[in-house]
């Protein structure tokens, strides 16, 4: 029984425009993943905006991805309503949490401001809130005047100015970019695939008319073959 080669063309032809899609979209994943793989801040400690009765002792971030625990990578202090600082020691870094001893004075709103660098080299900047009521009997402590970390976070311009080249180098337009281009690559693997499929079907109905035309000449002959004895006869 001979197979028809015509019948698997269509198969062929959509199996290829789809590896074809497929590795485009390869090309596009492949840069532009970083983009959105930055790390985040899943959870504070006390929690951002709760009001906090007794000395937290230490107050922490937790990011959703390793940081980089390098000395000056990572600036964390608490700030208390009168201005004053209450981190009492530089931060440390514990995989993904980063963390700072702290003990308050006057009841009111707490600010800690905090600059980490993710292990990719990513930095991210940020502050949260809480409120502290000190509960009957709690101690109180004074604030400094300046951060106690030379890298303390608060009143540290440089800090953040040094987070704005590696933010972008590292993010930002760069990987707007990536993703344009891979958008742009995408899209025109789509018209080739487009162009390619309506290409061939002319072509197969060409290869199909000849293929045709050789069948019935083949048979033809094999007709005339079987009549001539016949005819002798």
């Amino acid at each position: 029984m001979r197979t028809d080669p015509r019948a698997a063309r269509p198969r062929t032809r959509t199996l290829g425009a789809s590896a074809l899609l497929l590795a485009a979209l390869g090309v596009l994943a492949g840069p532009a993943m970083p983009a959105f793989a930055h790390n985040t801040v899943i959870g504070e400690t006390p929690d951002a905006e709760s009001t906090v009765t007794t000395q937290p002792g230490t107050v922490a971030l937790e990011t959703s991805d390793a940081l980089l625990d390098a000395e000056g990578a990572t600036a964390m202090d608490v700030i208390g309503p009168d201005g004053r600082h209450y981190a009492n020691a530089c931060p440390s870094v514990d995989r993904a949490v980063a963390s700072v001893p702290a003990e308050l004075g006057p009841a009111g709103e707490y600010t800690v401001e905090w600059r980490v660098v993710s292990a990719d080299g990513h930095p991210i900047t940020g502050s949260f809130a809480f409120t502290w009521a000190p509960s009957d009997g709690e101690w109180l402590v004074e604030g400094a005047e300046q951060a106690v970390c030379a890298r303390g976070a608060a009143g540290s311009a440089d800090a953040s100015s040094d987070a704005e080249p590696d933010a972008a180098a590292s993010g930002g337009p760069g990987d707007l970019l990536w993703v344009v281009g891979g958008a742009v690559v995408v899209a025109l693997a789509g018209v080739a695939a487009f162009l390619l499929m309506r290409r061939r079907p002319a072509a197969d109905d060409r290869d199909a008319a000849d293929s045709d035309a050789a069948d019935t000449a083949a048979d033809s002959a094999a007709a005339e073959a079987d009549d001539g004895p016949a005819s002798d006869r």
